[in-house]
């Protein structure tokens, strides 16, 4: 189930900034045609720290009610308070949710038994399988890999997001945890690489807009095709990069836009619609990965 191509699906939203179900409905539609073998429903890529508690619990709710059935949906439930980790992961109790991905807590900076703790009393407080989310990058802490290897013995801890683009942490993480803990790329960049080493899939950005490229290459990964697997993601590298060529969601949504799979490009602030300088690289990516003619 959490395996392969996993798209850290965008939330869509209309003028005024309210959560566009249409073109959400378009979205399911699309990664269950491409293939996507999986949907993180209000990530950080879903502007889950902009979205209200019910907008947030509304959305995933109704991407299951969507998916029914055909693609597991796993939500985002991260916070930097563990009450608030807590509170989302019981709130998706029984509605079908494959699992939980919760990021560790941002601007805190706890210790490494500070996080420990956070994780423990979210799975001790909730049967769904959880996913740890390791993004150092924006939350200003490193779920180091001995501490994943802690959390691992807890039952319902069944895999990690990594995003640090540490290659190296799988081989770490596999013999601390063993080869049934699920690891998942949170760096397109350095996904295909990343399962080439043993990981078990990717959570991607790259995916809301190249969704069936993204699909057929980590089905060949699982194959053990590699070489055709490269292939692929070599014509896909100038987008695993310059979708960040400003802060995430930002040039993915507008994209996805371009691209016809939702309305709008709109964001909730602090974040803004992709600068007039960034467009044309983005463009030029979607050319050469092949998305755009």
């Amino acid at each position: 189930m959490f395996s392969g191509s996993m798209v850290a699906l965008v939330t869509p939203m209309d003028e005024a900034g309210e959560v566009d179900y249409t073109s959400l409905a378009n979205l399911v539609e699309y990664h269950i045609a491409a293939g996507t073998d999986a949907i993180v429903s209000v990530g950080t890529t879903g502007e889950s720290a902009t979205l209200t508690v019910d907008e947030h619990v509304k959305v995933v709710v109704k991407t299951i009610e969507l998916a029914n059935g055909r693609i597991p949906v796993i939500a985002g439930t991260g916070a930097n308070a563990t009450h608030e980790a807590i509170t989302f992961s019981k709130l998706f109790i029984g509605t079908g949710v494959a699992g939980c991905l919760s990021v560790t807590p941002y601007y805190n900076k706890p210790t490494q038994e500070g996080l420990y703790l956070h994780y423990k009393a979210i799975a001790e407080a909730t049967d769904l399988p959880q996913i740890l989310y390791n993004v150092p990058g924006r939350t200003a802490v490193d779920l180091l890999p001995e501490t994943v290897a802690r959390l691992a013995k807890i039952d319902n801890i069944v895999g990690i997001k990594d995003a640090t683009a540490d290659l190296d942490r799988v081989q770490q993480i596999r013999e601390l945890c063993g080869e049934d803990f699920i690891q998942l790329s949170g760096d397109d960049a350095t996904g295909l690489e990343f399962v080439e080493r043993g990981g078990h899939g990717v959570i991607s950005v790259t995916a809301n807009v190249a969704a069936a490229d993204m699909a057929k290459m980590f089905k060949l990964a699982r194959e053990g095709q590699f070489e055709a697997a490269r292939e692929i993601n070599a014509r896909l590298m100038s987008l695993h990069k310059n979708l960040f060529v400003e802060s995430n969601p930002i040039p993915v949504k507008w994209a996805a836009h371009k691209l016809g799979l939702i309305e709008l490009g709109e964001l909730r602030l602090p974040l803004t619609v992709l600068s007039e300088s960034a467009q044309p690289k983005v463009v030029e990516a979607l050319q050469e990965s092949g998305v755009l003619q």
